[in-house]
Formats: structure tokens, C-alpha cells, sequence
């Protein structure tokens, strides 16, 4: 029997992945247990409450009808996380993730950190809010879902690469809007893309806790609320690479600085038993408002 260059291929990837999780002491990718653990390995460590640090950098960019795309500014982001084991009787032994995170807008021409930045579309020159999120956290993951079905290997194997790919539609309302939405609107639309890729034998193999992760990171979503863009037409897209670190310290200067001076607590992740809802730019935002307008209303009591 003759078999196709394509066919081949398959079959060679197949009998390599079939060697890798048939080997005493590897990560089974063919059964839930060993899917849990791996996506634990690419997500942070098997060890419990070890902190692990993904970076990205990258840039923001611009789309309006009309003009051409505009380079608004670099980025550069980082997830402090840590990872601790869970178990539910119906679902196995499975692991939560706790972390913050924190993307900062740089000057596309100095790669200075913006504090200020004049919109090119209304001339005003407004205050930049760095996009600092504390907590973000995962729901726990089990080799079992909640409907009992099993956990399945959502990636790619290839010869000795593995990849995969995540793609999350985000629609809902907007927290900077009132009760009123349904009539007036006021809804978040944005897609969230995500790359993961990495080496297989690393990934499988459970002597080493961590598995060396590069990654890729875009975002499509409407105008950043401190840009004051209101319902202005137009969409922002951000296009970023990065990776899991060894250290911390591994990160860029400019972030190890930003951090030291203004966002200390983004040395360590949360604790591992957090229970705070999750954050976003947008809620960080109105939370920033909120108080803003809250110090605002307490001089002028102070002065009546």
C-alpha cells in the first residue's frame, strides 16, 4: 500500500505523540488527567503557589473609516500568576489560577511611558490610565467538566512542536454604563485572541514543573474610556508577542520600573484562595471615577 507525503506526515505525527505519552513518567495527553496537568504546565507550575510571569510587548493601533490605520502606541504587559490544587469528588483533582496583570502605553516613536496624550481626533490632551487589573483570575479546571464529559486536548501536536490557539468573543454590558442600557445601549464588544506554542517533550515531561511557553496576544475591541473617544466611530486593534519568563526579573527595564514605582504589589501574584471578582481596563476605570468624584464631593463638605 502507497501512501501520500500528506498521509505520512500524519501518521509520523501520530506515532510520535503515540511515543510521548507511552513513556513512563510523561503526561498522558490522550487522557483528562494528563491534559489537566499539562494545560496547569503552560498556564503556571505543578508546584503549588509558585509564581510565574508571562510578558508581552507589541503595539496599539488605530482603525476608522476613511483613514489609514495609526500606530496609537507600544505596549508592553505582564501577568504575574500562581497556580494551587483543587479537588471536587465528581471532578477529580484538578487546579485554580490567581494573578493580576498590567499592560502599560508607551510612545510609539520613544517608547517613553505616556502620563499624558493628545487625541488626534478631538485635540484634547487627556490623562493616560495605565491598564492595571488586580484580580484576574480562572475558574477551576478538573480532567472532568460539568457535564461529566472529559477534559480533551484543545491544542496541536506536530512533530516536536505542540500549539494552540483561543479565540474568546466578549459582548456584554458595558460597566461604565447606567441601568438604562437596553434602551439606550452601552454594550463591551471585543474578541480576545490568544497563541500558545511550545515544545512537546518539554511539555509532557512531569519532572519539570513549568513548560517554556512563547505567546501571542491580540485584542479587538472599541476606544480605551480614558481616551474620552465618547461614541466616536472606530475600533482599536492590539497586536503583541511574548512569553513565560524563567524570573521576573527577566521582564523589560521599562515595566521593572513601572512596577517598582507605581504598582508595587505586581511583584507577587494574589493569594491563592482570592475570592475578589475579576477585573477589566473598563472596570478599573469607573473604580477610578468612582473615587475620583467621591474625594471631589468630600473637600467641597469640607469646605461648607
Amino acid at each position: 500500500m502507497r501512501f501520500s507525503s500528506f498521509t505520512r506526515t500524519i501518521m509520523t505525527t501520530l506515532a510520535l505523540a503515540a511515543t510521548f505519552t507511552a513513556t513512563a513518567g510523561k503526561l498522558d495527553l490522550a487522557t483528562p488527567e494528563g491534559v489537566t496537568l499539562a494545560m496547569r504546565k503552560i498556564q503556571c507550575s505543578l508546584k503549588d503557589n509558585v509564581p510565574v510571569t508571562y510578558y508581552w510587548h507589541g503595539g496599539a493601533y488605530s482603525r476608522v473609516p476613511g483613514e489609514p490605520d495609526r500606530r496609537l502606541f507600544n505596549v508592553e504587559g505582564m501577568n504575574i500568576r500562581q497556580c494551587v490544587t483543587v479537588t471536587e469528588p465528581a471532578r477529580g483533582t484538578g487546579w485554580r489560577m490567581v494573578s493580576r496583570e498590567l499592560l502599560i502605553y508607551l510612545d510609539p516613536k520613544t517608547n517613553e511611558v505616556l502620563k499624558v496624550w493628545e487625541n488626534p481626533w478631538t485635540g484634547k490632551t487627556v490623562t493616560v490610565m495605565q491598564t492595571a487589573n488586580d484580580p484576574v483570575n480562572q475558574p477551576a479546571s478538573f480532567p472532568l467538566r460539568r457535564d461529566g464529559s472529559p477534559s480533551a486536548w484543545p491544542g496541536t501536536v506536530n512533530g516536536d512542536m505542540w500549539w494552540l490557539t483561543a479565540t474568546i468573543p466578549l459582548f456584554y454590558d458595558n460597566p461604565l454604563q447606567g441601568k438604562y442600557q437596553k434602551y439606550v445601549g452601552g454594550t463591551y464588544h471585543a474578541t480576545e485572541m490568544f497563541n500558545f506554542m511550545g515544545d512537546v517533550t518539554d511539555l509532557v515531561d512531569d519532572r519539570k514543573p513549568s513548560a517554556s511557553v512563547r505567546v501571542g496576544w491580540v485584542r479587538v475591541s472599541g476606544w480605551l474610556p480614558w481616551m474620552e473617544m465618547g461614541d466616536r466611530v472606530g475600533t482599536m486593534y492590539f497586536h503583541t508577542a511574548g512569553r513565560k519568563l524563567a524570573r521576573f526579573e527577566d521582564m523589560s527595564d521599562v515595566l521593572k520600573r513601572v512596577i517598582a514605582s507605581d504598582y508595587p504589589a505586581w511583584r507577587e501574584p494574589p493569594p491563592s484562595d482570592d475570592k475578589r471578582p475579576n477585573q477589566t481596563s473598563w472596570t478599573v476605570f469607573r473604580d477610578a471615577m468612582e473615587a475620583r468624584e467621591g474625594a471631589a464631593a468630600g473637600k467641597t463638605e469640607r469646605k461648607e
